[in-house]
């Protein structure tokens, strides 16, 4: 069996070369911002062939003067943020995990580490510099605009990695030593999970106007972007016009909608996010 892991491993590692060094060749057709380049990087490497069709399906243009016409899509969008969001909470994640398993702690305190590690990186480092320059270049306003938003999505992340690190180690325990192969590929897989279970909140996040999506750098027009993030992302949480779920339009300005909130749909977000962050430690603490 570990023979066999070892095996599958090698053979992903393989798979991940090959897809990052694809896109390291084919970073001209993908008129992104660096950061995003970086994302799609990390995720091919984690993610190997999977990552790399992703990369086709949601940035890379098919043809020159194209790219914008290509990534407006709302779910291409979403790809680029659930993306942008794993790959920096990746790092923190993973690093995280190297380093607890020397310590040999009990698994909650071990994921609870790892959420905190990949919140920070993907918070004060992924995203807020990301947005940097779209908050008038302040690091400062960056790093508050992005905290609910990072922070939501990353109970996502971190609930689908935990079912799938928890069942992994439970499998095999030798998946739990970085200095064995296995534990790579149980990452990789972990990751995924997180992936899609926060694929939902990242839609709603663009959708929502509270996160940004893919943005076109093509030569000869300006920045572009279907879904443009706030300048300040709470600020549009309790005034977008979306938000408001069984809003009251107003008599004076026919078809505007009221800046009030239908506070229980909007704490359902809240919740769900919170739901999910409390079932990752629960499954933690189970094994």
């Amino acid at each position: 069996m570990q023979l066999a892991m070892t095996d599958i491993t090698l053979f992903w590692w393989v798979l991940s070369g090959l897809s990052v060094s694809f896109l390291l060749i084919d970073w001209a057709h993908a008129p992104i911002d660096v950061t995003m380049h970086v994302g799609f990087l990390l995720i091919a490497a984690f993610m190997g062939p999977l990552g790399a069709v992703m990369y086709v399906l949601t940035v890379r243009e098919p043809l020159p003067g194209t790219h914008q016409a290509y990534i407006r899509f709302t779910w291409k969008q979403v790809v680029g943020s659930t993306f942008h969001c794993v790959a920096g909470d990746s790092v923190g994640i993973v690093g995280a995990a190297v380093v607890t398993s020397l310590m040999r702690v009990p698994m909650v305190v071990e994921v609870s580490i790892e959420y905190i590690a990949g919140f920070l990186v993907g918070w004060l480092f992924f995203q807020a510099f990301f947005m940097k320059s779209m908050v008038g270049g302040s690091y400062r306003k960056a790093v508050q605009t992005m905290f609910m938003p990072e922070w939501l999505s990353m109970n996502g992340v971190m609930a689908g990695m935990a079912v799938v690190m928890v069942m992994g180690i439970r499998f095999d325990p030798q998946t739990a030593l970085p200095s064995h192969a296995p534990f790579w590929f149980l990452m990789s897989l972990a990751l995924v999970a997180g992936a899609i279970v926060t694929y939902p909140i990242n839609w709603w996040l663009v959708d929502h106007k509270l996160k940004h999506g893919l943005m076109s750098l093509e030569k000869g027009q300006m920045p572009s972007h279907d879904t443009p993030a706030p300048v300040n992302a709470m600020a549009a949480w309790s005034t977008s016009p979306v938000i408001k779920s069984h809003a009251i339009h107003t008599m004076d300005h026919p078809g505007s909608v009221s800046t009030r909130l239908h506070r229980p749909y909007h704490s359902s977000v809240v919740w769900i996010s919170l739901v999910l962050l409390l079932t990752a430690l629960a499954i933690a603490a189970w094994f």
